[in-house]
């Protein structure tokens, strides 16, 4: 499939786990991608390279206004245009609430949600200039449902909710759409670590807790990161273009709402 041939689609957070398979997929349909992390970006581009598109990685801190200005500005001069967002980059964190520090709060805010908006600031008006445009944020089943020691977390993913609908609605008679992601249980590093953490604190194995997740999973198994790819490549595509402001659970049929 080459549904997004010619289009150019910059992820962040892309180095590893769910990232990288967004940008494989975007690229495996055909569209240019800019591979956007802290860390190392080789395997991504390469895996993209594979697939017989375009690739470039871009070292980006997404709490530095500044770079994020000047990763835009290189994208841009690169391809001549920027048409899909992925707002891709989040961390976790599982402190009571008691024990969370001001500056601890201030890094999951500032990475998980002012991030996207300081991103989405950048390049509205390359997205303006062809009237055509694809905000995808990634939220989480934790921004429609709260979870014990995780209120930094809970009330990021929330507000990318918001802060979706409010792109939707600002930008949609100007082409361009704004959508919210909020996966499940997706198998990915930081789970694994989350839930060895959470077994240690419940004096069980992490094959025990597993298997308590997954027996409150309707489809009886953790997802992938594929699974999100694909849905990114479709509200990438032309065929989602009347779909705009929605948060789409991707979680096994966890969360009904």
């Amino acid at each position: 499939m080459k549904g997004l041939k010619g289009k150019v689609a910059c992820v962040t957070g892309a180095a590893q786990g769910i990232g990288q398979e967004i940008c494989v997929r975007l690229a495996s349909e055909g569209a240019k991608i800019a591979v956007m992390d802290i860390q190392n970006t080789d395997t991504t581009v390469k895996r993209c390279l594979q697939k017989g598109s375009e690739a470039q990685g871009y070292f980006l801190d997404v709490r530095d206004k500044n770079q994020i200005h000047q990763v835009v500005q290189d994208v841009y001069e690169c391809w001549d245009r920027i048409d899909i967002w992925v707002n891709n980059a989040g961390i976790f964190d599982n402190t009571a609430t008691v024990d969370v520090s001001e500056e601890l709060w201030d890094r999951v805010s500032d990475i998980n949600y002012k991030a996207m908006f300081l991103c989405s600031q950048a390049v509205i008006p390359i997205m303006e200039k062809n009237q055509w445009g694809r905000f995808i944020n990634l939220s989480s089943m934790a921004g429609k449902m709260a979870y014990s020691e995780e209120i930094a977390y809970c009330s990021t993913k929330a507000a990318v909710l918001g802060l979706t609908r409010a792109l939707a609605v600002e930008l949609g008679g100007r082409g361009i759409t704004a959508n919210a992601i909020c996966p499940g249980p997706i198998e990915t590093e930081m789970l694994r670590n989350t839930y060895q953490h959470l077994a240690d604190i419940n004096g069980v194995t992490l094959a025990e807790w597993c298997d308590s997740i997954l027996k409150t999973i309707p489809v009886a198994r953790f997802g992938k990161p594929e699974d999100v790819a694909a849905l990114v490549a479709f509200l990438a595509s032309e065929e989602a273009g009347f779909i705009n402001g929605q948060s789409i659970n991707i979680d096994g049929g966890l969360v009904f709402f």
